[in-house]
């Protein structure tokens, strides 16, 4: 019989790092398990304060800003669930393999007690702030993460509204936060871009696996690349659509003449996004985004030019 020495179930690194790096490297994986780059994402929760022309009450910047941050807190919860969750079947997929937790840097049992926390945190924030409407947004972002998780990411084009609602929840989160009552305009245009950009992950995911791409996310059995990229630009000239028609109706001159310019930097940045999607470089959607310098430059001019009609 063998006793086991301590550690012996690490990973090889980890057995080997000085113990004073052991506390560092810990943290690092948290952080990376957080997905720091995904926290961009929660910069919806200032649209409707934005498309409104005004925070809504006093501080509001303030409170949009503890909005912002309790969805960060639990976007990073359903982060460190689903990786645990996942934890098997990111072993075997290429990139996600060297997940923290799949690959043993993160113990699951950490894992768990930190989402925990965060949950809570993020809940928390609404009675803070005196909007338990807030709290109530944030339960229904958690509870629509947890069902997608155990059932809903196995039904084909659910599981793609599913993801848009996260998106949306996020920008009514801060409307509720800051008291400006969102339109039904805002709410279509918003779900339109979240579901434009949930598809374009399933497309960008589905060529660059191929025919891997079912046992890693057994839903994509269901697509086919060619009926998403058409899906995609669909609902893309959709939403453009709906953001003219709403430009349309601004009863003052000058708010609507420079929303319906704002619309071409619109439909360029939307071009370069499909564009972008089409190369299928392996980067994360959210990246193309937020890193690609000309789309940046497209969403800046565009964003410029709607502040200029508020």
């Amino acid at each position: 019989m063998t006793s086991q020495l301590p550690g012996a179930g690490a990973p090889a690194a980890v057995r080997a790092a000085p113990g004073y790096l052991l506390p560092v490297r810990w943290l690092a994986a948290v952080v990376e398990t957080a997905r720091p780059r995904q926290w961009p994402k929660n910069l919806l929760v200032f649209a409707a304060p934005l498309a409104g022309a005004s925070l809504g009450r006093d501080d509001g910047l303030g409170y949009a800003l503890v909005a912002a941050a309790a969805f960060t807190a639990a976007s990073a919860a359903v982060y460190f669930i689903n990786d645990v969750a996942d934890a098997e079947r990111d072993r075997r997929h290429p990139v996600k393999r060297s997940r923290p937790v799949a690959s043993g840097r993160l113990p699951r049992a950490h894992a768990l007690a930190l989402a925990g926390l965060l949950v809570m945190a993020s809940l928390a924030v609404g009675g803070y702030i005196g909007e338990p409407r807030l709290s109530l947004v944030i339960g229904v972002y958690l509870a629509f993460s947890v069902l997608y998780s155990a059932v809903l990411k196995h039904l084909p084009v659910v599981e793609l509204a599913f993801v848009a609602a996260g998106f949306v929840l996020r920008a009514l989160g801060g409307a509720v936060a800051t008291h400006v009552p969102p339109s039904g305009w805002f709410l279509l245009v918003c779900s339109l871009g979240a579901l434009m950009v949930a598809i374009a992950k399933r497309y960008t995911e589905l060529v660059l696996l191929e025919g891997d791409a079912a046992r890693h996310r057994p839903v994509m059995r269901w697509y086919r690349d060619a009926a998403l990229r058409v899906s995609q630009r669909a609902v893309a000239v959709a939403m453009v659509v709906c953001y003219l028609l709403w430009a349309h109706g601004e009863h003052n001159p000058w708010m609507r003449y420079w929303h319906l310019a704002s619309a071409l930097a619109l439909v360029v940045a939307l071009a370069r996004f499909d564009w972008l999607t089409g190369q299928a470089t392996g980067k994360p959607v959210e990246d193309l985004i937020a890193r690609d310098g000309f789309m940046v430059y497209c969403e800046l001019i565009w964003l410029a030019m709607f502040a200029a009609g508020l």
